[in-house]
């Protein structure tokens, strides 16, 4: 009888799983014949970066670089123009970034409320890319810093419809190593761990180094559509 039972609460149990069914429509299809939504293979890349290490680096490195060094600048309305004081930060930023060869860095513009959310992600992506050319002028290779990305008026610190400063920014950060090899770290953050100690042993002149003249801040765009 308890088997009589059984089975038929498997029968029903299948019986009610349907081809639209999200967990066991598979079983009704054919092999390969859904579509993959952008996730499969994900799981596998993460544990190899967990396993080779560069996970791991590259977040301690990430850390690294927003302490020792200031990763945001900020814009005026409407403006991707790097002012003086931007300038400033930005070759903080870049002369970490070309003490790493190995390391590559990505570039996140934001925006403030004002103004539509087309303009503004396209705002946003002006701004990651003036910083990008920016680091490109100081000798870095466009190859370390990835494709660069707008989030526009969507993440902003302060929540105000009005014009916001600390909205209007950019962000720098470490993304990863440059060609890395699948399973293995090919001694990347060994190489910088002994280049840094290597040269932990040089004696300090006492001299500061010689920053480059800051440019001027700009205005407000006279297009007819504007944001922050």
């Amino acid at each position: 009888m308890k088997k009589l039972v059984a089975t038929t609460a498997i029968l029903a149990a299948l019986t009610a799983c349907s081809s639209d069914d999200p967990v066991f429509g598979s079983f009704y299809r054919e092999a390969g014949s859904s579509i993959d939504n952008g996730t499969f293979g994900q799981a596998t890349i993460n544990n190899i970066g967990v396993q080779s290490g560069e996970i791991e680096y590259t977040l301690a490195l990430a850390h690294r670089f927003a302490d020792e060094v200031p990763t945001v600048i900020n814009f005026e309305f409407n403006s991707a123009t790097i002012d003086a004081a931007a300038q400033t930060v930005l070759l903080q930023q870049a002369d970490w970034i070309k003490q790493f060869p190995e390391v590559r860095f990505k570039v996140y513009g934001h925006t403030d409320l004002v103004g539509s959310n087309a303009y503004n992600q396209s705002l946003g992506l002006r701004r990651a890319n003036a910083v990008v050319q920016f680091f490109v002028a100081q000798g870095i290779s466009r190859d370390r810093l990835e494709a660069v990305v707008s989030f526009g008026e969507t993440q902003p610190l302060i929540v105000t419809e009005g014009r916001e400063r600390a909205n209007r920014r950019t962000v720098t950060e470490v993304t990863g190593f440059v060609e890395t090899d699948a399973g293995i770290m090919n001694g990347k953050y060994a190489e910088v761990v002994f280049r840094e100690y290597i040269n932990s042993g040089i004696p300090k002149t006492g001299l500061s180094p010689l920053l480059g003249a800051g440019g001027g801040g700009g205005g407000s765009s006279s297009a007819p559509s504007t944001g922050g």
